[in-house]
């Protein structure tokens, strides 16, 4: 039987199927009945940490603190300093949790002094001061009004949780560094349950039930995603029915539900780590995984609702992988080695004005935690000028409190009053214009106004933000006596409880925004003062996604950064910067370290279908023995097997290879081309086991078929399906001027263009289909001309009039209005057609003959034409000017109506006759037409 066919059987069930064997089960209730277990919990085991002669762990922690405190503050110690160390070292000695401090700032520090970037903190960790002496982080707590109470709570211990971020490239490094140090056989990474959802529930029922696949699958499809059973056959109609409909339908469902939820497969979890005293056997048992992400991991678990690891008193400790730490680190190698200057990410100014202007400017692509679109409209608005107004920004920009940053915007740039209910607020919220954003303020809130010590009011804080009413309406009470008591009116005391509530619902924990700000400013930093650096670095983070690539060029070309093909004798595996060599000496001594001079050499790696094998081999033949002279060095020197024939042909297709060939006779040549290397490489083998030694080998030149170029349209096709972009071209550059004649330009589009119907024109680059509820369909179709891209929405009807123009790499005009519901700008289209070449004919006469034409009538050169409809206009009229607009020729005129004081665009440019006026007066007799 298999397992879940076992776990759907009674226990009646389970006797008749081991009728023939009844011992097997009642044995088995016996081994049960024998065992005995007991799990000591909530005993904190930590493992050792080896303190030099003459310390204990508790006086070794105080030695490290006092050298960073004379370290971190040289000759500016004040007596706040010692004073918050001292209680800090006070309350971690009660605990008992100065080993893991200890342990912590060992390999965080190691990490360091090797190199890997190591993030400034997260979570509550950072409200210690303590940790930012000895290293642990690195945002100061005292200048930033960041809680220790908020970490590690006096008044109710538990153990302290510090998670660490490292560059996703080396984090491996430093968990190697902890198996070595403690012994494999101490440190065990931590399981992690997939468990079962209802449609997966439903199939898999069914298969152990014997029922037909077609079944199954239909009923599954039934539960809309995401939803339980419960909730499906309480709303879904016909999953109702056909529950009611049989017992194969009844049974299988029933049987689903006692599935769902149930732990399906076990794997890795992300991050998770535990270092023991004793070896990990001692407390957990093991398992090896297999597959994505295998190794030996406990088999108790670390969820977030049930920590069964944290429950036995083990040290659990996550070792995350940072991209964006990634993104720095390798920026500041990439300025070391082209501009020799050595950077220390932990030194830059916070105050840096070429810093700020980028993110008053919103160009934060690539930015950590400012990138996203609606985050770059509230950065323009906010115009940013302190480290302080971004961590306001990371923890605003989240569903609840984003309600809540106009108001932020609107009080920092005195638009808007501050006011406070009552004069003890002010200091508390003042740096965040009088908007309650962090937990820690509810928590100064009820310190300094109810007289709650920060451990009690920390206490509220869980409360409020967990929702556990019974408590929230007992320390209300509490919260209003305090107020009381503190010399308060007590209706001012309900009114502040009032306000804080929903803030401590879903307000943030300032030290994680503060820690996580100060990354996106490192970043925001290094893309203002080193951008070919930081765009080569963030290109080759991404080098796997190609959607990410596309977006990151187009920024890159934003910022007057050129982008070069690929190409096997100047790419290297990765995204490299490629520096003229006169302008080196400039950049060098440059004090705003600008761009100019500096080129981006497109990354091997990021070729589809190239392989980072056959990229590494390339590079490392070059540097050994210069560059390729010829196609016949070329496959001769790059003696890999994972040079075959899908990575010739992707290095060919994408230009790589235009140096020593033709593409479209590389393409055609490819056999003969295969042919060569395995000839050579197998002589040359046999060659260096020859007995007399090796001789040197000579073939004949590879010959290429004699074959047409490869076309222009060709090779930007082959560019964007293999670099996911067009590089060395864009296909709408032939139809530019005839886009600034009859269509706005995607990169205008803004706020002023939201509820106006307008025209953009670029090529298809994406589409995406959707069945809608109606068994209708829709498309998500991504535009982009040379300059930027958007997505147009193409509902049902518009679909079905318009079905043809729908085709990738398609040159359209589409038209219709703008809207900005998500926070970025899209259209709902009305109309699309497809810009033929009849189309581009009639153009070029007309701008042959513009010259000449411009002279006619009363001599004077037009850009718009305005039409002022009157009141009583109606659908008919507006059919019979669009038809008279269709039999104009097309010129440099815009044409604008205008009813009821409003201005609308329409996606015709015309070349008006000489009778326009009478002609359209006739149309419209109660008109008023404008040429401009």
């Amino acid at each position: 039987l298999t397992e879940f066919e076992l776990y759907l059987k009674s226990p009646e069930e389970m006797a008749e199927n081991f009728k023939d064997v009844p011992e097997a089960v009642e044995n088995s209730q016996k081994i049960v009945e024998q065992c005995t277990m007991e799990l000591k919990l909530g005993e904190t085991q930590l493992p050792h940490f080896e303190v030099p002669a003459g310390f204990d762990a508790e006086s070794y922690l105080r030695h490290l603190s006092e050298k960073g405190l004379e370290k971190r503050y040289v000759k500016d110690i004040l007596p706040s300093h010692r004073e918050r160390m001292d209680y800090e070292l006070d309350v971690i000695k009660r605990t008992g949790f100065a080993s893991y401090f200890l342990i912590v700032q060992d390999f965080v520090n190691w990490a360091k002094d090797q190199g890997i970037v190591v993030g400034p903190g997260r979570g509550s960790a950072a409200g210690s001061f303590v940790s930012y002496l000895i290293g642990i982080t690195n945002i100061d707590p005292i200048k930033y009004d960041l809680l220790f109470e908020r970490f590690l709570n006096p008044e109710r211990v538990s153990m302290p949780d510090i998670d660490m971020d490292f560059a996703d490239d080396r984090r491996d490094e430093v968990l190697e560094y902890v198996r070595k140090k403690y012994g494999n056989d101490h440190v065990a990474q931590i399981i992690t349950f997939g468990t079962m959802a209802a449609r997966a529930a439903i199939r898999d029922a069914g298969r152990a039930l014997g029922l037909p696949y077609e079944f199954c699958d239909k009923t599954a499809k039934l539960i809309p995603m995401f939803s339980s059973i419960e909730d499906a056959l309480e709303e879904v109609k016909e999953f109702k029915d056909l529950y009611a409909s049989g017992p194969d339908a009844k049974k299988l469902i029933d049987s689903a539900k006692r599935l769902e939820g149930v732990a399906r497969h076990a794997s890795m979890h992300a991050c998770g780590v535990v270092i023991t005293k004793d070896p990990v056997t001692e407390y957990t048992p093991l398992q090896h995984i297999t597959g994505k992400g295998e190794g030996t991991v406990t088999q108790y678990s670390s969820s977030t609702k049930s920590s069964f690891v944290e429950k036995i008193g083990l040290l659990k400790i996550d070792f995350l992988g940072l991209k964006n730490l990634t993104i720095i680190q390798n920026t500041l190698r990439i300025v070391r080695k082209i501009k020799g200057l050595e950077i220390n990410i932990d030194d830059i100014p916070l105050d840096d004005k070429k810093t700020y202007a980028l993110l008053q400017k919103a160009e934060t692509t690539g930015v950590f935690q400012l990138e996203s679109s609606g985050m770059k409209r509230y950065l323009k608005q906010l115009k940013p000028n302190a480290l302080e107004d971004i961590i306001a920004m990371v923890a605003l920009y989240r569903p609840g409190p984003m309600d809540w940053i106009p108001d932020f915007i609107a009080r920092k740039n005195g638009k808007k009053e501050m006011r406070y209910l009552h004069p003890k607020l002010e200091p508390i919220l003042k740096k965040t214009y009088g908007v309650a954003v962090y937990q820690e303020q509810v928590m100064q809130i009820a310190r300094d106004l109810a007289g709650f010590t920060l451990g009690e009011a920390d206490v509220l804080r869980k409360a409020m933000g967990k929702k556990i009413f019974e408590l929230i309406h007992e320390q209300k009470q509490k919260f209003i006596e305090g107020c009381v008591r503190q010399g308060i009116d007590k209706r001012i005391g309900e009114k502040v409880f009032e306000f804080i509530e929903p803030f401590a619902g879903y307000g943030f924990n300032r030290s994680h925004a503060a820690c996580y700000a100060l990354i996106g400013y490192q970043t925001a930093y290094l893309k203002s003062r080193f951008p070919a650096p930081f765009m080569a670095a963030l290109l080759t983070s991404d080098q796997d996604n190609i959607d990410r690539i596309a977006i990151e060029i187009s920024e890159c070309r934003d910022m007057g950064i050129e982008v070069l093909p690929p190409n096997v004798n100047e790419s290297f595996e990765d995204f490299a910067v490629i520096m003229d060599s006169e302008s080196k000496t400039e950049l060098v001594l440059n004090a705003t370290h600008s761009a100019v001079g500096e080129r981006i050499r497109f990354g091997l790696n990021a070729i589809k279908n190239v392989g980072h094998t056959v990229a590494r081999e390339i590079v490392e033949e070059r540097k050994r023995n210069g560059k390729f002279k010829s196609l016949t060095d070329f496959i001769e020197r790059v003696a890999t097997k994972d040079l075959n024939k899908k990575s010739i042909e992707a290095l060919a297709k994408v230009g790589a290879l235009d140096e020593l060939g033709e593409r479209n006779q590389i393409l055609d040549s490819v056999e003969n081309i295969l042919n060569h290397s395995k000839n050579f490489h197998s002589l040359k083998n046999s060659n260096q086991a020859s007995l007399f030694g090796p001789s040197e080998i000579k073939l004949p030149e590879i010959t290429l078929v004699a074959v047409a170029p490869s076309e222009k349209k060709q090779r930007l096709v082959w560019e964007k399906e293999l670099l996911g972009l067009y590089i060395s071209d864009h296909p709408i550059k032939e139809y530019k001027e005839y886009f600034e004649k009859v269509a706005t330009p995607i990169k205008a589009i803004g706020a002023q263009n939201v509820g106006l119907s307008i025209t953009v024109g670029g090529v298809i680059s994406k589409i995406q289909k959707i069945n809608l509820k109606n068994q209708k369909v829709m498309s998500f179709v991504t535009i982009e001309d040379t300059l930027g891209k958007m997505e147009i929405l193409v509902f049902p009807k518009v679909l079905e009039d318009t079905g043809a123009v729908w085709v990738e790499d398609r040159v359209i005009l589409a038209s219709g209005k703008i809207s900005d519901k998500d926070g970025t700008f899209k259209m709902l289209c009305d109309s699309a057609k497809t810009v033929t070449q009849e189309d581009m004919e009639r153009f070029q006469r007309v701008l042959s003959t513009q010259k000449m034409n411009d002279q006619k009538g009363d001599g004077k050169k037009y850009s718009r034409m305005v039409i002022t409809l009157p009141g009583n206009s109606n659908q008919e009229m507006l059919k019979k000017l669009s038809q008279f607009f269709d039999t104009c020729d097309r010129g440099s005129v815009k044409l604008y109506l205008s009813i009821n004081n409003a201005r609308l665009e329409t996606p015709y440019c015309i070349q008006p006759a000489d009778n326009i006026k009478e002609t359209l007066g006739n149309l419209i007799p109660e008109g008023k037409i404008e040429l401009t």
